[in-house]
């Protein structure tokens, strides 16, 4: 790799909102360290990048990402190169791999297995376990380089499980060392150089055996404590997955006690037909606790949430009690108990009835218009992408008992797909557009066998900018860059400035965006996963060294990436 890049003639958004200009810039050393006429001149030997007719924008900026795991054997964290991202933080949810004491290291995949819906027999052959500590976490990280900057929240069900063991999910209360040992726990993550806290309250957060994750049970004085660190440091963000009972009333609590921001990710805060103006009544009561001084605010999804799954791992209805058998049967791999499940008749009126009054928060809640056929036997190829309701109404049926006999006749083998939020531009702009919202909530790493939402960004440049306008290509920029990186207190990522990191994509306006699912095998012993490329990417630099070059992931002959580990933050 060059040691400098003169990037030449291109429209350079600086990922601050201003205008863009036509300019030159030249990088040395990870570094922007000209401008304009200044860079041609200064330039020497340096690589020339022609970028004449494309746009030249800080690398995107994730801020909910799950590489935990995958990181230890794919530094390179693909896909995410590829699709501009630059800088991603991990450990979100308050799911990951550290601290882990080496008796609890199945224990922790079997959650994340679930509740990340990853492949297990990946993650067991695939995970590098030579820490123990959050710190030792890190130091692994470095060893390997990644890719990405990347950034780590200390996690509350790992730490749980850490300090209690197979208790974390099943014992609400922890004894007072317990309760103490978590504390030092997290601690001794901020000390390290952990961005800050992360836990769920989610119903839809379930791991092993359909067991709760840690967190979800956890009392509340339990997260006033674990929060406590953050307080005292005067640094660190919190983030959740709120579910119902973090509501931002109660997150604007914790903010005030804290004087730390507070973060709300939830599926009742999308776009859903069931309840439309839910989501942005979320978004109004954050914007009312920022005009209290207290910061409290959305993380933003500018996708539709779209899940795809089968009857053998029907994770979208697990929340709902008639599934607790399903969960059980799915967990030990039973396709034939699922079978006798799925044909009685009893089973789907108990399903039926929790659709009519389904728990706050699920995926789910019995529209059958939002659910499809997404990848059916030759022989039923004709039905892909038809809606379970057009297809049950054609067949004169009822949309479950047509959705459990079609699968049963192709030995659960078919894949749905389910677009069950944010489903309706008109309904997602105010949502994106709001001042307290922040657009993250990728996923990367996660759900990989029934989703890849990882090129956020990108949809957000093509859809939202070139497709409906909702956008100037300015804002999308800032939106993507430096809105993120300071809302979590990130420094110095998500602008172009001279002095500052050079992380940067090149693109064509004119035609990003994201090419359609595909499917590879090449999780640790050979495990699927789904993917998605890029439109109109150019180049990717982090800290100034390529790693997408418009057709490849570029990873380092030597092995080692050019990102860095952030353990550093603003206050």
């Amino acid at each position: 790799m060059a040691e400098a890049t003169l990037i030449r003639g291109a429209t350079l958004l600086d990922g601050t909102g201003a205008d863009p200009v036509r300019a030159d810039l030249l990088a040395r050393d990870g570094r922007v360290v000209a401008l304009g006429d200044a860079a041609a001149r200064d330039a020497g030997d340096a690589e020339v990048v022609d970028a004449g007719g494309l746009a030249l924008m800080p690398g995107i900026v994730d801020l909910h990402t799950h590489y935990d795991a995958q990181l230890t054997w794919d530094p390179g964290c693909s896909p995410s190169p590829a699709l501009g991202v630059t800088t991603a933080v991990i450990g979100n949810c308050g799911f990951g791999i550290a601290p882990c004491p080496p008796d609890l290291r199945d224990t922790m995949l079997r959650n994340l297995s679930v509740v990340e819906g990853m492949d297990l027999e990946a993650l067991r052959a695939g995970t590098r376990w030579t820490f123990e500590t959050f710190a030792g976490y890190l130091d692994l990280l470095r060893a390997l380089g990644p890719s990405l900057n990347v950034a780590v929240f200390a996690q509350h069900s790992t730490i749980r499980t850490a300090v209690m063991g197979e208790a974390a999910s099943t014992r609400a209360e922890p004894t007072g060392a317990e309760l103490a040992a978590m504390v030092a726990q997290v601690r001794d993550a901020m000390a390290a150089g952990a961005i800050g806290f992360a836990s769920s309250f989610s119903p839809n957060h379930s791991g092993w055996a359909g067991a709760p994750m840690p967190s979800t049970i956890a009392p509340d004085h339990e997260l006033h404590a674990l929060l406590g660190p953050l307080r005292d440091a005067g640094r660190g963000v919190f983030m959740s997955a709120t579910g119902s009972r973090a509501t931002p009333d109660y997150m604007e609590d914790l903010a005030a006690r804290t004087g730390r921001p507070a973060f709300i990710s939830t599926v009742l805060g999308m776009y859903s037909d069931a309840a439309p103006t839910r989501g942005l009544s979320m978004y109004d009561r954050c914007a009312q606790a920022l005009d209290r001084g207290r910061d409290v605010r959305m993380l933003t999804s500018c996708q539709p949430l779209t899940f795809d799954f089968d009857l053998l791992s029907p994770y979208v209805w697990y929340p709902l009690p008639s599934f607790e058998p399903v969960k059980a049967a799915a967990a030990a791999g039973d396709a034939d108990a699922l079978a006798r499940l799925y044909a009685d008749a009893g089973f789907r009126g108990r399903f039926r009835a929790d659709l009519r009054a389904p728990p706050a928060g699920v995926l789910f809640t019995g529209d059958w218009s939002q659910v499809t056929v997404g990848l059916a036997s030759p022989p039923n190829a004709a039905l892909q992408d038809r809606p379970i309701a057009a297809l049950a109404a054609e067949a004169g049926r009822d949309p479950v008992d047509w959705l459990f006999d079609f699968a049963l006749s192709e030995r659960l083998a078919t894949r749905f797909g389910g677009r069950f939020f944010n489903n309706r531009d008109e309904g997602v702009a105010p949502l994106l557009r709001h001042r307290a919202g922040v657009v993250t909530l990728s996923d990367a790493g996660a759900h990989l066998s029934y989703l890849c939402d990882a090129g956020f960004g990108l949809h957000l440049l093509g859809h939202w900018v070139r497709g409906t306008g909702t956008f100037s290509l300015p804002e999308a920029v800032r939106r993507l860059t430096s809105h993120p990186a300071q809302a979590f207190r990130i420094a110095g990522r998500g602008r172009i400035a001279v002095g500052g990191p050079a992380d940067l994509l090149l693109f064509d306006p004119a035609t990003v965006g994201l090419k359609p699912l595909r499917a590879v095998h090449d999780l640790p012993g050979g495990g699927r996963r789904l993917v998605r490329d890029p439109i109109g990417v150019h180049r990717v630099w982090v800290n100034g060294t390529t790693t997408f070059d418009g057709r490849d992931v570029v990873r380092p002959a030597a092995g080692r990436g050019p990102g860095r580990v952030l353990d550093r933050f603003d206050a």
